[in-house]
């Protein structure tokens, strides 16, 4: 094994860890890889010669099911991408508690817990999930940043308690220095922070389904990683006298939370450039009380990181009403377009699109074309009339529906299929949601996700694991449950029905008698190359046995891997591998980076459920590990070749 010099430095420019020219150790030491989120490992160990051998080295279960929670209370998905620093994994759980293993074993070394679960359920609609924590050297010692719920903790990565001389005894109150008060019991986190040299920037997470007036704003902002003072506050609703507060109509812009950034950033650490994913104002499917184009909802939003000053932006949808958030870290990538050198970044979208710019200037690197959209049937909303396509790359998701792409796999089930699609309106992306029911295609959860994608800049390769399950987006008059006095809820709520339909004699439920509404594949892995702007290859990505072993398809031949829905993302090695894990069939799989053709799959004891990670410790061992399971069911698999 070759030797070199690690001073592993975090794309947030401070030094993390050092080690020897001997040592064969490489770590992990941001969520996505590295803060230019490219989820890429130069490790080699594991290549297409021998990943066949991968096997289970060791496990390790979180333990939130045996914590004493109040009522209601619930551990949730267990979605984190762990960090790997000087041969230690920092852990957060889906109760938010954060644990640091020995890297080579999974052995607990210590834990801390935040209690998050004392406030009660979140209302963020996916409950209790936390997807990773970010790491600072302050000169002398390693500190580890939590965002749970309204609070940052600062911690020590040796000892796991919290640091005194930052904040009120390491813990910085996220309620204030906001643009009006909140509850804090309806203000969350599940991302990471992203840490640019003294500085630890965060967004935050909403209800997305709880909306009324003032509720918690999107602002993101910037500490000081020494002593957790607010240093800036970026208004992702603008306020009075700042630019684009006139796209809010009958001054919305009072008034509208959300527009929030709950998503991983990412950050070009050489310019100090940081860029925001910036989700949907509220409400997410009804805009009449928002009236306008809605800047910088739904927008890949550029900030001087040192200042949080406003550097460039480019809004992937506008007057946002298809919860269509951009929901991963834009990639900070490298590019050679037509003989020119390009520092680029890209923001994959729920929609299924894939937007390129250059990231100092935010000038698309390929044409963005501004089309005619549907109009919405709902009184009183204004859908905007315009939405912006990109001419390259070409979509990585089937976008919209009509009846002729209806589920196929026998006449009889699509003429079944094509039955129940006609009860709801059909029509190209960005058909806004209607009373009568609007069958959205990408869905809510995409697309792309917050698994985000993977990238080589050695070949240009840009790797994404995409989604194609749909949604019905139905708009139910009337207020939703609120109680809170003075709140005024939106006129219409946002509902959704189920994209499947039942056989006629048989039951519902999972394997019975529900067929989905569209044809496979439902997940695939796309391959872009970034230097021409065109698909390299796609293939569909894990399987569905619950669809394989439906009665209903007892006889027919059905496709090799029927592909697999989910929001996590793969990983890239220079090895020439690209990673992950579906929920459908509890697998891990690994595909040949070049072609997409499947080299390897293993089931797991659990359904994967977030990115994987990969690492070399000092002894000179590769693991893979990645998050499975849920609640009670919940644990981290580490792998390597046996």
């Amino acid at each position: 094994m070759r030797s070199r010099f690690i001073a592993l430095v975090s794309a947030a420019g401070l030094v993390l860890a050092a080690a020897s020219a001997q040592s064969p150790m490489q770590e992990w030491p941001v969520y996505a890889a590295d803060a230019a989120a490219t989820h890429y490992s130069p490790l080699t160990d594991i290549d297409r010669s021998n990943v066949s051998r991968l096997a289970v080295a060791w496990e390790w279960k979180t333990g939130d099911d045996q914590i004493t929670a109040p009522a209601g209370a619930r551990p949730g998905s267990f979605e984190n991408t762990p960090l790997m620093i000087d041969d230690v994994l920092y852990v957060s759980t889906s109760y938010n508690r954060v644990v640091a293993l020995d890297a080579g074993t999974g052995r607990e070394l210590w834990t801390f817990d935040p209690k998050a679960y004392e406030d009660g359920q979140p209302p963020n609609g996916t409950g209790f999930v936390h997807r990773g924590v970010a790491a600072w050297h302050d000169g002398t010692a390693l500190r580890i940043f939590l965002n749970s719920r309204a609070k940052l903790f600062c911690l020590d990565a040796k000892t796991g308690e919290p640091v005194n001389g930052f904040g009120d005894h390491g813990i910085v109150d996220l309620t204030k220095g906001l643009r009006w008060p909140v509850d804090p019991k309806r203000y969350t986190n599940t991302s990471p922070p992203i840490v640019y040299k003294n500085l630890v920037i965060l967004g935050n997470g909403v209800g997305d389904r709880l909306t009324y007036r003032q509720d918690p704003p999107g602002d993101v902002r910037a500490f000081d990683a020494k002593t957790g003072r607010q240093v800036w506050s970026f208004h992702t609703v603008p306020d009075q006298g700042e630019p684009g507060v006139d796209t809010w109509g009958a001054e919305s812009w009072k008034f509208t939370g959300h527009t929030n950034v709950w998503a991983p950033m990412s950050l070009d650490d050489r310019r100090g450039l940081v860029y925001l994913p910036v989700g949907t104002p509220s409400n997410d499917f009804y805009g009449a009380r928002r009236p306008g184009q809605n800047l910088y909802g739904d927008s890949i939003v550029c900030l001087d990181a040192a200042t949080g000053t406003l550097k460039w932006y480019f809004q992937v949808a506008h007057h946002g009403l298809w919860d269509y958030d951009p929901a991963s870290a834009p990639a900070i990538v490298s590019m050679k377009v037509g003989g020119r050198e390009i520092d680029g970044v890209v923001q994959l979208t729920k929609q299924g699109f894939v937007f390129v710019f250059d990231r100092v200037t935010g000038t698309p690197v390929w044409p963005i074309e501004e089309r005619p959209a549907p109009a919405s049937d709902v009184e009183g909303e204004h859908a905007w009339p315009t939405q912006p396509f990109p001419t390259r790359p070409a979509p990585i998701s089937p976008q919209g529906m009509s009846l002729e792409e209806a589920f196929n796999l026998t006449p009889a089930l699509e003429a079944a299929a094509k039955e129940e699609l006609k009860k709801y309106r059909l029509g190209p992306i960005y058909t806004p949601p209607s009373i009568q029911g609007s069958f959205q295609r990408p869905g809510v959860i995409g697309g792309a996700n917050w698994g985000g994608s993977a990238f080589n800049a050695e070949t240009g390769m840009l790797f994404v694991k995409t989604s194609h399950s749909p949604a019905i987006i139905r708009l139910v008059p009337g207020a939703q449950a609120n109680a809170r006095p003075g709140e005024t809820d939106a006129e219409f709520a946002g509902a959704q029905g189920s994209t499947s339909f039942t056989l006629a004699g048989e039951g519902g439920g999972r394997g019975g008698g529900r067929l989905p509404l569209v044809r496979p594949p439902y997940g695939e892995v796309v391959a872009i190359n970034l230097n021409t702007g065109d698909i390299a290859w796609r293939v569909p990505f894990g399987d569905m046995p619950s669809l394989r072993n439906h009665p209903a398809l007892k006889d027919v031949a059905l496709p090799p891997a029927l592909g697999s829905a989910g929001a996590p993302g793969v990983i890239t090695t220079k090895s020439g591998l690209v990673i992950g894990g579906t929920s459908d069939d509890s697998a891990m799989h690994a595909l040949d980076a070049a072609s997409g053709q499947e080299l390897w799959r293993l089931t797991l004891p659990r359904q994967p459920s977030a990115t994987p990670m990969t690492y070399r410790t000092k002894s000179g061992r590769q693991f893979i590990v990645t998050a499975t399971g849920s609640g009670a069911n919940a644990g981290l698999v580490a792998l390597a070749v046996k």
